[in-house]
């Protein structure tokens, strides 16, 4: 691992993402509301985004998963269990997420109501999932470079690690937070009676109403998930610089349009966008610096 990157890219691209997050972040403390007058507009189109989009995210995780098993399978027949453990928590941890954010969606296209539906259409939308995502880990375990088990290792438990880190630490300050979403305040006669910048916090006052956990995006927490991207390029066979820059590039506009979705179907603001990519860049930043890193250093 050369010191002079972050997550397999250079130093420069870790600064320009928090430039334009720290920007995002003073603009729409001034004018978030106004932002969301000119911008939130609910289409069909940003619905299906807002639903799926999350898919090419919680690739990384039977991703991550197919590169802690070839890296532990290298490392002889006694991690050949765990290997198999990893791979599998990774893939069920995409349908798990994918499951509790999107199935209510899939489960809709199926005719599915509760109490209503045989409990078999239920069953059915968690093997959608299942399916969708067990093509992923036989992929990346053959493009995967085996020279260097450790990184493998690495690379793998780092994305696992701050995807769960992110979540959780998302799901916190929503709560500590607890700011109204724009879609609930046009709800109301005078919506800029409850609005609230972000620095205006009411610990706990969410609890377990959605309409209250709109700082920070859990949704771009998810997004942002893609700027690991490089790191999974860095580890395959034909690995190069380039390819590494061009993953980065797809994250960068993969996370730019999500923000703008968040917006654009009233469920977020400016700032809610911005700190959450900002949260999970930083998770992502540090903890995957610090695996790799141990590996460096052996």
């Amino acid at each position: 691992m050369n010191r002079k990157t972050i997550m397999a890219m250079p130093v420069g691209c870790f600064w320009s993402v928090l430039a334009a997050c720290i920007l995002g972040i003073v603009i729409g403390s001034f004018c978030d509301f106004d932002i969301n007058v000119a911008l939130a507009h609910k289409t069909e189109i940003g619905s299906f985004f807002a639903t799926y989009g999350s898919y090419f995210s919680y690739c990384l995780y039977p991703s991550a998963g197919a590169c802690l098993y070839a890296g532990l399978k290298q490392k002889g027949k006694r991690f050949h269990l765990l290997a198999w453990t990893l791979l599998i928590l990774g893939w069920l941890m995409a349908v798990y997420y994918s499951n509790s954010y999107n199935g209510k969606a899939v489960r809709a296209l199926l005719g599915y109501t509760a109490g209503e539906s045989s409990p078999a259409l239920s069953i059915l939308s968690w093997i959608i999932w299942v399916v969708l995502y067990a093509w992923v880990p036989f992929v990346v375990i053959r493009l995967v470079d085996r020279n260097n088990p450790d990184k493998l290792i690495a690379v793998g438990a780092a994305i696992l690690v701050a995807g769960i880190t992110a979540d959780n630490v998302n799901l916190w300050l929503k709560q500590v937070a607890s700011r109204p979403r724009y879609k609930y305040l046009i709800t109301l006669d005078d919506p800029m009676s409850e609005y609230r910048p972000w620095w205006q916090m009411i610990p706990n006052l969410a609890g377990s109403n959605d309409n209250y956990k709109s700082w920070p995006s859990g949704n771009m927490t998810i997004a942002s998930m893609m700027f690991s991207l490089p790191m999974l390029t860095d580890v395959l066979e034909k690995r190069s610089a380039k390819k590494n820059m061009i993953a980065f590039c797809i994250a960068c506009i993969f996370v730019l349009i999500y923000g703008y979705n968040r917006i654009h179907m009233t469920n977020h603001f400016l700032t809610d966008v911005c700190f959450g990519t900002l949260i999970t860049y930083l998770i992502y930043a540090g903890i995957s610096t610090a695996f790799l890193r141990s590996v460096m250093e052996k």
